[in-house]
C-alpha cells in the first residue's frame, strides 16, 4: 500500500465518521424538540391545569415554552456548528 493510497483511505475515512457526527446531532436536535414540547405540555396538563383547576392556561404557556427551549437549543448548536461559539 503506498503513502498516497493510505492518506486517500483516512480522508475517506476521516469523512464517514464527520458525516456520522453530523447525523447524531441533527437527530438529537430533533429529539430535543419534541421532548421539550412534550414535557411543557404534561407539566402544565397534568400537573398545573389538574390540581390548580386552571385549564387550559398552564398548557398553552409550558407548551410555548418548551417549543422556545427546543428552539434555543437548536440555535445554541447551529452556532456551535459554524464556529461561534466554543462552550
Amino acid at each position: 500500500m503506498t503513502d498516497t493510497s493510505k492518506r486517500e483511505s483516512r480522508n475517506e475515512k476521516e469523512k464517514k465518521h464527520e458525516l456520522v457526527r453530523y447525523l447524531g446531532v441533527a437527530s438529537t436536535v430533533g429529539i430535543n424538540m419534541v421532548v421539550s414540547t412534550f414535557v411543557g405540555f404534561a407539566l402544565g396538563y397534568w400537573v398545573l391545569d389538574r390540581y390548580l383547576n386552571s385549564y387550559p392556561w398552564f398548557t398553552i404557556i409550558l407548551t410555548f415554552l418548551g417549543i422556545v427551549a427546543g428552539f434555543k437549543y437548536l440555535f445554541r448548536i447551529a452556532r456551535k456548528a459554524e464556529g461561534k461559539d466554543e462552550g
